[in-house]
């Protein structure tokens, strides 16, 4: 089994600082893209950045200069660095991987965490 577990979602006002981290653990062969989704109240979940295995990375477009994906791929590990926080950015965020479990898979499968609350205040 696979498990992404988030951590370092809070509440803080806007203009401050959160960085979210995730960890994949159990049967993992590999680990394709990383990434962070959000879903707001009443809204669809949304994609807000993603990281390559090589490091390529894309952003929302509203997240652009404030936000910052990076990952260990040592640790199975991917952050996002938050910036200049607005209200607006208030969500649940999702940690989420494509990741092949074992040797005999070809097809990497989505893997996702359980959320972490991100509420930033105005």
């Amino acid at each position: 089994q696979v498990q992404l577990v988030e951590s370092g979602g809070g509440l803080v006002q806007a203009g401050e600082s959160l960085r979210l981290s995730c960890a994949a653990s159990g049967s993992i062969f590999s680990i394709n893209d990383m990434g962070w989704y959000r879903q707001a109240p009443g809204k669809q979940r949304e994609l807000v950045a993603i990281i390559t295995s090589g490091g390529s990375t894309d952003y929302l477009d509203s997240v652009k200069g404030r936000f910052t994906i990076s990952r260990d791929n040592a640790k199975n590990t991917v952050n996002l660095q938050m910036n200049s926080l607005k209200p607006e950015d208030t969500a649940v965020y999702y940690c989420t991987a494509r990741i092949i479990p074992s040797i005999g898979i070809r097809i990497p499968q989505r893997y996702w965490g359980q959320g972490t609350q991100v509420t930033v205040s105005s």
